[in-house]
């Protein structure tokens, strides 16, 4: 891996992102309430962002405020993660269904974008292969698929402890402490550290005798990913699109060159250099273009009568 710089001095986007203005709101899915954040006007396109495992929407919170002049934004916390509450099991149904709940509760209108990652691509994933026609098109962040006979299951976790509960997360009298041991999955090294830290902060929620993370260290128990990955795939009925992490280590991103190759390179596929599995941290606003030239063009395509009918009007040349 290449040497990273840490940047001192924070970014003019940095500060810019904390104070954007934001709404919160809470939506009931199956007993379950869902915490999601929003930013832009309602009547612009829609866009929901998808968090990966262990975290919660303030993984967007660099990206969302700089794509809300051109979309409507929401960014869930899934059930299980962030501010949102657990459940006794979880699947991929119930989290697509979370994910078009918050598109409904969220006002993002008609046919919104999903931009998903890592874990998150598994939700967009569901989320494509159940409501696919009601999307505008899935962006699966640093998330691939293998093919099924290469693929080994990281759900059930439960049965492989041969039903034995899993251990509660740790309980850190200290909050300093508890922040100390903030890491990333996979852990990468981060020129940003003030945008680490506030992520930590984020992360933690105060118990009986001290901090412990927001996260259910159970939501894997029962939960399957599946076999059938590649072929949901494959037969997604909204357009898709992938973004990379030049050096991103995550085994659920190094299928890239397996949908390349099915795809006969057709599937727009990008790489933001010099970034790692949590890109959104490292170039926020390349991960901001990036999303924006995917869905432009997208609603471009989706309503490219209506543009060739406005730029008629001015007649022929």
């Amino acid at each position: 891996m290449p040497e990273v710089t840490t940047i001192v001095e924070r970014p003019a986007w940095f500060q810019k992102a904390l104070d954007a203005k934001r709404q919160d709101g809470v939506v009931e899915v199956a007993d379950c309430n869902i915490h999601f954040a929003t930013w832009g006007e309602v009547g612009k396109p829609g866009i929901v962002l998808i968090h990966g495992s262990n975290a919660h929407l303030e993984w967007w919170r660099f990206v969302a405020p700089f794509l809300s002049d051109q979309f409507r934004v929401a960014a869930i916390d899934l059930s299980g993660n962030g501010d949102s509450e657990w459940r006794e099991q979880y699947s991929g149904k119930l989290f697509a269904e979370e994910v078009m709940a918050v598109c409904k509760a969220a006002e993002l209108g008609e046919k919104p974008f999903v931009v998903a990652h890592s874990f998150g691509g598994f939700v967009g994933l569901e989320a494509g292969h159940y409501f696919g026609k009601s999307l505008g098109g899935i962006i699966f962040a640093d998330f691939t698929v293998e093919p099924p006979e290469k693929y080994v299951e990281w759900g059930k976790q439960k049965e492989e402890r041969g039903g034995e509960p899993i251990r509660p997360t740790r309980v850190y009298e200290e909050k300093a402490t508890a922040l100390g041991r903030f890491r990333m999955v996979p852990e990468q090294p981060c020129q940003h550290p003030y945008v680490i830290e506030y992520l930590g902060t984020q992360s933690l929620r105060e118990v009986d005798g001290g901090w412990t993370w927001k996260f259910d260290p159970a939501l894997f128990d029962h939960l399957e990913m599946g076999t059938d990955q590649r072929d949901k795939f494959v037969n997604i009925s909204c357009p898709t699109a992938v973004i990379l992490g030049e050096f991103s280590t995550d085994e659920g991103a190094l299928s890239a060159p397996y949908l390349e190759e099915i795809s006969g390179g057709l599937l727009p596929m990008f790489v933001i250099p010099g970034t790692y599995h949590h890109f959104m941290f490292d170039e926020p606003m390349a991960t901001v273009t990036a999303i924006k030239g995917i869905l432009l063009n997208w609603r471009r395509e989706e309503n490219v009568d209506e543009l060739n009918a406005r730029f008629g009007a001015f007649g022929n040349v």
